[in-house]
């Protein structure tokens, strides 16, 4: 076999249509093989002896495509300094485009003896272990163009590739549960008459399935333990795990463009499947370890701010260059739109303190490509001080776990929940306006993958996770949730008329909030996990979308109401279960078409409680009234009891320009909110309008067709159900 010196950039393996360069990052070894695999299981050994600034690399022509390969690092094991070497272990290489195979959990993966953690264990672990692939890079791209979505006009939809298509019933049963199916036209088409703009993937960097879960005959079925950076999950590829895999994810975003959404991919840099220090040794712990992970004073163990048994050493440069590299490849040969970063806290750890000028945000932000990417913490981790959400620096948008705390305790009745309400509604300045970020830094979301799912918020007081073998020690216990009067599956007409209600209540309140809203897959069609809250290991019919008739067939656009306004509503919350999966639809489609239909509900800045220059009226932006119609007090903001508030949005007041620096003018609202748990007249302010239209009612289970709800004039009193909320338009 010929082997060339090769270059020692770009790390990992990198085709180049003649042979493929190999580079792989070591300070610590003291040798390193490239080990090349065949079929029939023979090994054949390469050393790398070319080292250039701890990268050690060749280049072998006639090396394909589809060629699987590992390393081998020799230098010191030496646990009690940080070193965990062994030539015994084949490493999957942090750069591995692709990862063939699965692991076994055979005694072999581990460096120490399951009797014996203190003895080395120089079993071999290739027999065992997966594989890196080198792949092709090239690809047809056409004239694929991101769709670049203003944050603004963006509505996320939290998406999981095996949960949301594997029992999709108009999707073929080959391509079920991967890539090829999220890219399927009726995947596509519900995306598109949803309204969404963008799909947020839950991890699809190649994971690990946890030896604990498989023992229990379960999975890391959410994938937050990632164990390839640059590899697209090779068991949601419909094609195979040789390589494959990247062609049809390229594929799949590729066809997603051409319908107009953005594919933002939750990812996970804050650790890695290697676990703590009886964790298996995969790759970066044999490689080097000290280097990429935060190892504790005493070096034998790991600083753990993430619950998983480790951190990645944020500090290190290799650390910072491997996640900024996986980064731009996402962007720049995947052609991916943005990221959601789990756990985000911990990459802001440089050294133990979570630190905003810290250097992976510092990289992020002179970057030229990542930093044009959409970038989404989830604002914490487990650590000290881990808590920070409207704490990351203005590029960065962020999961708003306040908004879904105050959206749901307002909603379950809680006292006191008004004035903070108020701020959440109109984009959370409190958090995000004093360092100069916009109301789209806040992502609002009322459900996600974790936890319960917006049917099982209104149905569930406790979780229920029998299924994952915790005794449901698992899970968060305090949700912030109500069963309306019973707990889980019911037919009590009194009770699925108020879950009816409530579930309409978040869905209107979210779609009406300025920020950017996020829905979790299902939750438009009322999507159960029978109380699971935590169904992380769930590879079942717990946590796969079922498909409602309404959903598969042609969609209705949201100009098409079902049911009727003779129609009693309590009776019709009583309907079949298709019936109320196809109403809640239609009801979530209708909301989120109302708020790309007007700009009142998706300011670029947020509402400063004045009139706008310019305006032909007088009226401040947003003005604030009890249900009596009269402007809110300072008495009445902090009134305990109070349950209950309208608010009015001024379409002529809104003060950012268009893209050609035009007056933006819209239809101005008032939206009024009843969540007493009893009937409350309200009364319409009378300077305020003099003639205004009902366009949504969350009492109704069907959608207000346009033009025909009701007309109020101002000075009117207009009934809320208990736990509702109502829409009136004044039309400009």
């Amino acid at each position: 076999m010929q082997v060339w010196p090769g270059h020692p950039y770009p790390l990992g393996a990198t085709y180049d249509g003649a042979g493929t360069n190999f580079a792989v990052f070591s300070e610590v070894a003291e040798r390193v093989e490239l080990c090349l695999l065949g079929d029939d299981g023979s090994e054949t050994s390469v050393e790398l002896r070319e080292t250039d600034a701890f990268v050690r690399h060749a280049y072998l022509p006639g090396i394909q495509p589809g060629q699987r390969y590992g390393f081998r690092v020799h230098g010191p094991y030496k646990p009690d300094q940080g070193n965990r070497c062994n030539g015994a272990k084949l490493l999957l290489d942090p750069y591995a485009k692709a990862m063939s195979g699965a692991i076994d959990w055979d005694e072999s993966v581990y460096g120490y003896h399951f009797g014996a953690p203190e003895q080395r264990n120089d079993l071999d672990s290739a027999p065992h272990t997966m594989t890196s692939v080198v792949v092709n890079p090239f690809f047809d791209w056409g004239n694929d163009r991101p769709p670049r979505t203003d944050y603004h006009r963006t509505v996320i939809y939290e998406a999981h590739v095996k949960g949301l298509t594997n029992l999709h019933p108009g999707i073929p049963d080959e391509i079920r549960g991967t890539y090829a199916g999220i890219a399927h036209p009726a995947v596509i088409e519900h995306l598109v008459k949803l309204g969404v703009t963008a799909i947020e993937l839950m991890p699809v960097h190649q994971f690990v399935h946890d030896h604990r879960l498989v023992d229990l005959g379960l999975s890391n079925y959410w994938g937050y333990n990632t164990i390839g950076f640059f590899a697209p999950q090779g068991a949601y590829s419909s094609l195979g795990d040789r390589g494959q895999q990247v062609q049809e994810f390229k594929s799949m975003v590729k066809a997603l463009h051409a319908a107009g959404i953005e594919v933002i991919l939750d990812v996970v840099y804050n650790h890695t499947a290697e676990g703590n220090h009886l964790g298996p040794t995969l790759a970066f712990r044999g490689l080097d370890n000290s280097a990429y992970y935060r190892l504790a004073e005493d070096r034998r163990y790991y600083e753990d701010t993430t619950g998983t048994g480790n951190s990645l050493l944020m500090r290190h440069p290799h650390v910072l260059q491997l996640i900024m590299d996986s980064l731009r490849y996402w962007v720049t040969e995947m052609h991916v739109d943005g990221f959601r970063f789990d756990l985000a806290a911990t990459l802001a750890r440089q050294f133990h303190e979570v630190d905003r000028l810290s250097s992976f945000f510092d990289l992020v932000q002179q970057d030229p490509v990542v930093s044009q990417a959409k970038l989404i913490a989830e604002p914490w981790d487990i650590g000290e001080g881990g808590y920070q959400v409207g704490n990351f620096p203005p590029l960065w948008t962020e999961w708003n776990g306040q908004y879904r705390d105050t959206v749901r305790d307002l909603w379950r009745g809680e006292n006191a929940a008004l004035a903070e309400f108020a701020s959440r509604l109109t984009g959370s300045s409190d958090l995000y306006q004093d360092d100069g970020r916009r109301p789209i830094a806040s992502i609002n979301f009322v459900t996600c993958h974790d936890g319960f799912t917006l049917r099982d918020l209104v149905s569930y007081n406790n979780k229920h996770n029998e299924a994952n073998h915790e005794d449901s020690r698992d899970g968060e216990s305090h949700n912030r949730s109500w069963n309306c009067g019973a707990e889980g599956e019911t037919e009590d007409p009194g009770v699925l008329a108020l879950r009816g209600r409530q579930q309409r209540n978040f869905i209107a309140t979210l779609m009406l909030s300025q920020g950017v809203p996020m829905l979790s897959h299902g939750d438009e069609f009322g999507r159960t996990q029978g109380g699971n809250n935590n169904a992380y290991c769930q590879d079942s019919e717990i946590s796969w979308v079922k498909w409602p008739d309404a959903a598969i067939g042609p969609a209705r656009m949201p100009t098409e109401p079902l049911g009727s306004g003779n129609e009693d509503p309590d009776e019709a919350e009583t309907r079949s279960t298709e019936d109320q999966a196809a109403q809640l639809l239609d009801f979530t489609r209708h909301m989120v078409w109302l708020r790309r239909d007007h700009p009142v509900f998706r300011r670029r800045r947020f509402f400063h409680g004045r009139p706008v220059s310019g305006s032909h009226d007088d009226l401040t932006d947003i003005a604030w009234f009890t249900p009596a119609g009269e402007e809110m007090s300072d008495k009445d903001w902090s009134a305990s009891y109070a349950k209950s508030l309208s608010v009015f949005l001024n379409g002529y007041a809104i003060s950012e320009p268009d893209r050609r620096g035009g007056r933006i003018t819209d239809d101005s609202f008032l939206l009024l909110f009843n969540a007493g748990d009893a009937g409350l007249d309200f009364t319409v302010p009378v300077n305020h309008g003099r003639e205004w239209q009902v366009v949504v009612d969350t009492a109704l289970p069907w959608t207000i067709a346009p033009g025909t709800g009701a007309k109020i004039r101002g000075g009117d009193s207009v009934h809320l159900t208990d736990r509702s909320m109502m829409v009136l338009q004044r039309p400009a």
